[in-house]
């Protein structure tokens, strides 16, 4: 049964997140509407990641956290506001074909050696986030190919 009450997001939460084979992974909400999905998955939502290590960062729409589905276990207040922002992430215009890089809400010309490693730019829903977390990966796209 869904929940209905409505959550407000704080930077830090850390997000439970149930998986279709009945374990949990966890995500903690950075800065720009993202989150930092552990590399951690668990049996048990009690089994918090206690390293601040991520398999992947990307855009998650406020919705998906204030739903109640992917309730908040924790709080980590990050050390400072550098280390609440996401990693640069790439954006390739469709148009021209032109590289450009996004980070800290500024966006700057870059070239494609640049985007080399980084995430796509892009906001994602919750059930592309558990597809990924579960190794399908049809939603992620490299930006070099």
């Amino acid at each position: 049964m869904k929940n209905t009450r409505r959550k407000r997001i704080k930077l830090g939460d850390i997000y439970a997140i149930p998986l279709p084979n009945a374990k949990f992974a966890f995500g903690r909400r950075l800065k720009d509407a993202s989150i930092a999905i552990y590399n951690v998955i668990s049996d048990t939502i009690e089994e918090i990641p206690q390293e601040e290590e991520y398999q992947f960062i990307v855009g998650v729409y406020d919705d998906v956290l204030k739903s109640g589905d992917w309730p908040v276990v924790e709080n980590r207040p990050f050390p400072d506001e550098e280390e609440a922002w996401p990693p640069p992430a790439c954006i390739i215009d469709k148009i021209s074909g032109e590289y450009l890089t996004y980070h800290m809400g500024e966006i700057r010309p870059s070239k494609s050696e640049e985007c080399e490693g980084l995430e796509i730019a892009a906001v994602w829903e919750a059930q592309h986030i558990v597809d990924r977390i579960m190794g399908d990966n049809k939603w992620h796209r490299d930006p070099n190919k």
